[in-house]
């Protein structure tokens, strides 16, 4: 709907939101599905007073916001799974191992604190000129123009930089992954396939984590052997971080709210925070003031 009028005025019974913020003056239940597995980056389990019901990717989330709930009793958490990911785990695709060539998949962080763009462009372009590798670079949509160009200045038979907008088919097929700190290494580790780190926010003994950029080409060769100690972390760490695979996560969304919408509102004893100056900020921003 165009206008928050039209969607007050639609009256819902529930909203499901991807983002942080949802204004109080929109009816119905408050639904947060969440942007993706961005934990480690700030404000991820802070707690706006904006929310209803969170549904959780899986175990280690939901224990998290399990433990703020019993600060913060104004909403229930019910693990449902990531509605995103249902297309992951449902789309019929050839298993990468079948490509005659690996595939390389290098989808950094925008971030300029934290991406790796200049620090690994030149390995990237070198090893992708001395390897049978077949190399993709996936962008997110706020990558600076000027990195976007020098990548796409570079390319050649065997590095490609992808322009369509949805990740998926890319995570699909390739067989490893190279980031720094990026919503997508979960999305990817969640297939079974190994990630490599360049300089990550917060690494774990599930990513081969690098300083180096000297260090991507064995870190690289490491990944594509995939020994059973890599291959059992990342098997632990899916089943910690989303162990649903059966592509349902939506359908237990709507069972969720649907659950949620027959003890809603909540009881008195345990009401939401006003939120006046973030509501206020929000009209202003919407330009609502009924």
């Amino acid at each position: 709907m165009p206008t928050i009028e039209q969607a007050i005025q639609f009256n819902p019974d529930a909203s499901f939101v991807p983002g942080n913020l949802v204004p109080s003056f929109l009816p119905g239940l408050k639904v947060q599905l969440f942007h993706g597995f961005e934990w480690k980056k700030k404000g991820h389990f802070r707690i706006r007073g904006c929310f209803d019901l969170y549904c959780t990717q899986g175990p280690f989330f939901t224990k998290k916001f399990e433990e703020l709930r019993a600060q913060h009793p104004h909403f229930t958490v019910k693990e449902t799974g990531w509605t995103k990911l249902d297309n992951l785990f449902k789309a019929n695709h050839a298993d990468a191992s079948t490509n005659k060539k690996p595939i390389i998949l290098y989808a950094p962080t925008f971030s300029p604190s934290l991406t790796s763009t200049d620090a690994l462009f030149e390995q990237i372009v070198a090893l992708s000129k001395k390897h049978d590798w077949q190399w993709k670079v996936k962008f997110h949509p706020k990558m600076d123009s000027a990195t976007v160009e020098k990548y796409q200045a570079a390319q050649h038979d065997k590095l490609e930089v992808v322009a369509s907008s949805s990740i998926l088919p890319l995570l699909q097929e390739s067989n490893v992954m190279i980031s720094d700190t990026s919503s997508a290494i979960t999305e990817f580790l969640l297939m079974g396939k190994p990630v490599v780190t360049f300089n990550n926010a917060q690494p774990e003994p599930v990513l081969i984590n690098i300083d180096n950029a000297d260090a991507l080409e064995s870190s690289l060769e490491k990944a594509l052997a995939m020994d059973v100690e890599l291959e059992h972390a990342i098997n632990v760490y899916s089943s910690d971080m989303h162990p649903y695979t059966d592509g349902e996560s939506a359908k237990r969304v709507l069972a969720a709210t649907i659950d949620e919408i027959e003890h809603f509102p909540r009881p008195e004893n345990c009401p939401k925070p006003k939120n006046w100056f973030r509501n206020l900020k929000l009209r202003k921003r919407m330009g609502y003031w009924r």
